[in-house]
């Protein structure tokens, strides 16, 4: 907590002559009235601090150290403080807490907390609350329930930095899909359509040649890779030294991986997450995913994996994103994991949970429009990039189905391809009835791709041919969405456990039929190495649900335990 300086006074008095009359309603939960029991725990873990006129309690841009509570005055959450675009968001009174979700995770705060007046507050140091949250799980849940919100309307709002580039770009297409996968609140500005892009630009100095750009308040990072958009907001890089190996590595944030992060976590183990580009693995890439039990409304994969993430650090697992492994061995008694940039992670047990990447078209063409017009997900980044525009997606599972759904309500039209007779050949019969209703989305039964029409890596449209009857017809497209299954993400192993014939790796039997030891079996999720384990996509004979894989990363803790216990 820092008192206002430089042009903070100023600011304040902007900020005074357009604040609302006493605080504003909290109209979606996201801001709750702690009672006096509640703030009688937190005092008796924290200090009283009195505040004056234009004290900063949260700076945007800097880590969230402590959990503050205002106990007299009103205190404006600003966006953008001290830039000619500042504006007030909310205004808390007496019972209210500060910051989001940061707080929890270690990212920096996207939003300014600024006293419009003398009064008190109550600040908890961020391991004191995690004590809190803890032993009280009502007042655990009301804590996370409205972080998790105020992310999501801080995202809305597009507070946060801005990702300044074209829509064309692949290095744009980069930053803008992290910053999704890791649920950051930003803004993009398209250089391609918005009108005050370029003289933005040239306030800075920055030439187009050197976007995209990625600007906040004082900080411009020019073509940033995703580990320095990642250092900006405070994700915090893996820890270099340990003096004691961990207890349980796991390499994939999916849902199988943030499964077992949860449970191991929760249950003593000490347990570290890395996954190279973010949380949700294949499940973020859907828009919604309305058949997972406990979400009758349904619910993004991004959002689901953010919960899992907040719900994995309240037991003390640590989740690491970009951090790519790229090689392991397993030649001593522990094993070493080696990451992108020389890093290593050494652990008693491992789990390999790296899903599997979505498969390329066979089509001609494909390398020309791939960067500017191919995507392998339909989230809120491909929506806003497909607006009024013709779309086809590729594919006839359920993520397909999602897709060509989500859309539908952003495109000027869908038209699903699908290679089999019928929409319910792989995708759940819930969806395939729904796509059937739909007049906004136009079936293509056994009809696959063959050809890609455009010029300068700008798609224009979609061959396609019946299977049938070797028909050929053209379909107007400007953005390709194919979901037409996965390869597994098995080449960092180097031969070190037994896959199968499609790289996916084998366990439990078949891992002691395909390279096993022959001294002992293997458990039921674990590879032909002791001590490696193996859930979600990436395992051989696993099934392609969301639900499953995270059945089995609760279930590789448990084999962890065994093995641990074994190995002592």
């Amino acid at each position: 907590m820092s008192p206002a300086a430089g042009g903070g006074a100023p600011a304040v008095d902007d900020l005074l002559a357009v604040a609302p009359p006493g605080e504003t309603p909290d109209l979606s939960g996201a801001h709750p009235r702690l009672g006096a029991d509640r703030i009688r725990m937190l005092g008796a873990r924290g200090v009283r601090r009195p505040t004056s006129r234009g004290d900063l309690l949260l700076v945007e841009g800097r880590p969230d150290h402590g959990f503050v509570v205002v106990l007299a005055g009103r205190v404006a959450v600003v966006a953008a403080f001290g830039t000619p675009e500042q504006q007030i968001v909310r205004v808390h009174g007496p019972g209210r807490f500060l910051g989001e979700l940061g707080l929890l995770t270690g990212q920096v705060a996207f939003s300014t907390a600024v006293a419009l007046e003398p009064g008190e507050v109550l600040e908890v140091p961020r391991d004191r609350l995690r004590e809190c949250l803890l032993r009280d799980a009502e007042f655990c849940d009301e804590i996370l329930r409205a972080s998790l919100l105020r992310r999501s309307l801080a995202i809305g709002e597009g507070h946060g930095f801005r990702i300044v580039g074209s829509r064309f770009s692949a290095d744009t297409r980069t930053l803008r899909e992290f910053a999704m996968r890791n649920r950051l609140p930003h803004r993009f500005v398209d250089l391609e359509s918005d009108a005050g892009s370029e003289s933005l630009l040239r306030t800075l100095g920055i030439t187009p040649a050197e976007t995209p750009v990625v600007i906040w308040h004082d900080v411009v990072l020019r073509n940033p890779d995703p580990a320095e958009l990642a250092a900006l907001v405070g994700q915090r890089p893996v820890r270099r030294r340990r003096s004691r190996p961990l207890d349980l590595v796991v390499v994939g944030a999916g849902p199988a991986g943030l499964a077992a992060a949860v449970y191991g976590a929760s249950e003593g183990l000490s347990t570290q997450v890395v996954d190279a580009v973010g949380t949700g693995g294949q499940a973020a890439t859907t828009s919604r995913i309305e058949n997972y039990l406990g979400f009758p409304a349904g619910i993004s994969g991004t959002e689901l994996a953010e919960r899992a993430e907040v719900q994995a650090a309240k037991f003390g697992a640590t989740t690491h994103t970009p951090a790519e492994a790229v090689a392991l061995d397993t030649s001593g008694g522990l094993h070493v994991v080696r990451l992108r940039g020389g890093d290593t992670l050494v652990t008693r047990a491992l789990l390999v949970a790296t899903g599997a990447r979505c498969r390329r078209l066979p089509v001609p063409r494909l390398d020309d429009f791939e960067q500017t017009s191919v995507y392998y997900a339909a989230t809120q980044v491909e929506a806003q990039l497909c607006v009024d525009d013709p779309v086809v997606v590729v594919g006839g599972g359920n993520s397909a189905g999602q897709a060509a759904l989500f859309l539908a309500d952003h495109a000027r039209t869908v038209r699903l391809v699908v290679r089999e007779h019928g929409l319910d050949e792989y995708m759940s019969r819930y969806l395939a009835d729904r796509i059937e209703r739909d007049p906004r989305i136009e079936v293509h039964l056994h009809t696959e791709v063959c050809d890609l029409v455009g010029e300068r890596g700008l798609l224009e449209a979609c061959v396609v041919q019946d299977s049938r009857d070797g028909t050929r017809s053209t379909l107007p497209a400007r953005e390709l969405m194919v979901f037409i299954g996965a390869d597994p993400c098995t080449g960092w192993l180097g031969g070190t456990v037994a896959l199968d014939s499609g790289a996916y790796v084998c366990t439990g039997r078949s891992a002691e039929d395909g390279g096993g030891d022959g001294r002992r079996s293997p458990g039921l999720l674990e590879t032909s190495v002791p001590g490696v384990f193996a859930a979600g996509d990436v395992r051989s004979g696993s099934t392609k649900r969301v639900a499953s894989a995270v059945g089995e990363g609760a279930m590789a803790v448990r084999l962890v335990h065994e093995h641990l216990a074994h190995a002592r």
